[in-house]
Formats: C-alpha cells, sequence, structure tokens
C-alpha cells in the first residue's frame, strides 16, 4: 500500500473510533483497540482495553467528537496520530454537558485486521 493510502487508512480507524464511542459500539471498539492498549484519560486515570470498554460502557458520555487538523507519520508498522480535539460528553449527573478540548497523542499498529490503537492520551487544553 502507498504511504498516502496508509495515512488514509489510519484517519479511516480515528473516524470509526469516534464514531464507535458516540454510537456506544462496544464491539466495533474492541475490533479497533489492540490487546495492549494503554489510555490515559485526560484526568491522568490510566485504563487497558478492558478497563477501557466497561469504562466507556457505563458512563455512555460521548455526545460527539471533533478533531481538528490531524498528523499523521508512519514508522512501518507504527502510525503516530496527533492534533486537537473538542469532546461533547454528558455531565456525570446527566443534567448537562461538558465541553473537554486537548492535544490527543494516539499511536497505532498495523496488524493482519487493519490499524489498531494501542496508546491514547489526552492533554486538556489550559489558558497560560
Amino acid at each position: 500500500m502507498m504511504e498516502a493510502d496508509e495515512r488514509g487508512a489510519v484517519l479511516e480507524a480515528e473516524r470509526r473510533r469516534q464514531a464507535a464511542l458516540v454510537a456506544i459500539d462496544l464491539a466495533e471498539l474492541d475490533r479497533l483497540f489492540a490487546d495492549d492498549l494503554t489510555h490515559v484519560h485526560s484526568t491522568g486515570l490510566v485504563h487497558d482495553k478492558a478497563q477501557l470498554l466497561r469504562h466507556i460502557d457505563e458512563k455512555r458520555a460521548f455526545i460527539s467528537i471533533m478533531r481538528g487538523p490531524l498528523n499523521v507519520r508512519l514508522h512501518g508498522d507504527i502510525a503516530l496520530m496527533t492534533g486537537p480535539m473538542t469532546n461533547r460528553m454528558r455531565s456525570k449527573d446527566g443534567s448537562g454537558e461538558i465541553v473537554l478540548e486537548g492535544f490527543v497523542t494516539q499511536v497505532l499498529r498495523r496488524t493482519e485486521d487493519g490499524w489498531k490503537f494501542i496508546s491514547f492520551q489526552l492533554t486538556p487544553a489550559r489558558e497560560s
């Protein structure tokens, strides 16, 4: 596959991840997340794949996920993707919504089943 095609496949994996989080499609997320995933939330909470899937199922928080320009760098079977993200989420008590803006670093690995997420870290944006 050409490099541009691989970049497109990585971006498509991210599009699928976003849609699955909003739809709470745990089967799709299970396909997209590698078994050795490390997910670091904006709060510093760290989850492995099983913990993250349970967390998503329990919280059911995502209303929408918007990404800004994404930079995808390919290094063999590894892709490093960075860029801004804005999450609209339901508040814990369900009475309102929270907007979380930040910068995300994601690492994906090419597998026989396509690109899978192996690392995710969201750093919240703050005014300096």
